[in-house]
């Protein structure tokens, strides 16, 4: 039985204490609200002092926590003093900190259900070559995917560039496509990127020369995937899973992004029922519970292929807006598995992340018929900070992205990059 987002239906769980962890992303704070409407008091534990959720009127408190990267012993005791001084029930962990949590979970639970699953289970669903493999033993489709561990791998990748077609690389702990070398793309002398279009044969020689990374960013700690270029659309999709059992589940389109593969700032339902299928058959086999993304890429041909996981939070969860029953499935997943029930986003659902939003409708101007095609995605769509009855955070992303901007100039990082510094994991030893 399917249940729409936001479709009225008795509350079955009493009112909880809810600690979010990862204040600063836009999913944190759309669920923030939701958890509050469903009549839950929402805590927030962040280790940015400035961040979205810090003066939400959905949130009764936020506790400023050492950085889970650089202190994890530290962020893990912080949890543990918060969990007892709130008295919370239930910790949900938004952002990549949610594999510095797994690695406490046990001490956690002791206070508080914990919606993680196992450290093991996260690394080999994060690791881009691990997740394929294990994809491909269950049966389902995903590109052809080589480990790149040295310098010699990378050049045997690319000699066998004629036969594949081409690659996409990108490091095995990444997210928000960050350093991903796509085709078409290519590398001048000062390092910008120019569109490979009119030049095929000269780009693409100039492609076979793609270098391997600096010396430091490519080794066995530090590995790299090289995957079969498959073109086509881009789906993404977000699920809640209860033992292998989904309990809600959304697919949305990747329509505009921040730059050409960049993270994703606007937001479209779509019903997909091979994308439905491919999440449902590999949660089932892994038996997986919490939050899980997928992206994929739906060829020319119709076929479906999964390109990565992301065990974690991701942007779907806006879709499902006002977001009563998406609170069931976070909360009381065993009640909707016992009643056979997950949950959906109402049809036609958008939103939208307005200031980088923005800087897309920026890409559009010139090209033919595009402009108007954004103008028409930006009209229908709510952006997911921005609310009139919760108006401080819609100020407070300014000074987010102020703070993240001099992070990057001072660490000489991207402004992407300098937004998870201290909360991603690369593989860490645990």
């Amino acid at each position: 039985m399917t249940t729409r987002s936001g479709e009225t239906g008795q509350r079955t769980s009493a009112s909880l204490n809810v600690l979010l962890t990862g204040g600063r992303a836009p999913v944190t704070l759309d669920l923030a609200r939701m958890l509050h409407r469903a009549g839950h008091r929402v805590y927030v534990a962040e280790s940015a002092v400035r961040h979205l959720t810090r003066l939400s009127s959905a949130v009764e408190q936020c506790a400023v926590v050492p950085p889970p990267r650089q202190d994890t012993s530290a962020y893990l005791a912080g949890l543990e003093r918060l969990a007892q001084d709130w008295q919370i029930d239930l910790l949900i962990p938004m952002c990549e900190e949610v594999f510095y949590v797994a690695q406490g979970a046990d001490r956690l639970r002791a206070y508080c259900r914990v919606l993680v699953t196992t450290m093991e289970q996260l690394h080999d669903l994060h690791h881009k070559y691990h997740f394929i493999q294990l994809a491909s033993s269950l049966g389902l489709s995903v590109p052809e995917t080589r480990l790149i561990n040295n310098r010699q791998e990378w050049m045997e990748a690319q000699a066998v560039l004629e036969t594949v077609g081409e690659w996409v690389w990108k490091p095995v702990y990444s997210r928000f496509a960050a350093k991903v070398r796509m085709p078409g793309r290519m590398t001048d002398d000062t390092g910008a990127g120019t569109d490979q279009e009119g030049k095929a044969s000269e780009n693409k020689r100039r492609y076979l020369r793609n270098d391997p990374p600096e010396h430091g960013q490519l080794s066995f700690a530090s590995p790299w995937v090289a995957q079969a270029y498959i073109p086509g659309q881009m789906l993404c999709t977000y699920s809640v899973a209860h033992e292998g059992q989904l309990v809600a589940h959304a697919t949305y389109y990747s329509r505009y992004r921040t730059g050409s593969v960049g993270a994703s700032v606007f937001f479209e339902q779509v019903e997909h029922e091979g994308a439905l299928a491919w999440v449902r058959t590999f949660a089932q086999a892994t038996e997986v519970s919490g939050q899980i993304g997928f992206d994929f890429i739906e060829g020319q041909d119709g076929q479906l292929y999964a390109i990565e996981c992301n065990p974690r939070a991701t942007s779907g969860i806006h879709l499902f807006h006002p977001g009563d029953d998406l609170v069931r499935a976070l909360t009381e997943p065993e009640t909707l598995v016992k009643e056979r029930k997950w949950i959906t986003p109402a049809g036609g659902s958008k939103a939208m992340l307005m200031l980088p939003m923005l800087g897309s409708g920026l890409q559009q101007i010139f090209g033919k018929g595009k402009f108007r095609a954004w103008i028409a995605a930006w009209r229908g769509a709510r952006d997911v900070v921005y609310l009139r009855q919760d108006i401080q955070p819609f100020f407070e992303q300014f000074a987010v992205v102020l703070t993240a901007w001099r992070i990057a100039r001072s660490q000489k990082i991207s402004l992407t990059e300098a937004l998870t510094h201290d909360i991603e994991w690369n593989g860490e030893q645990q």
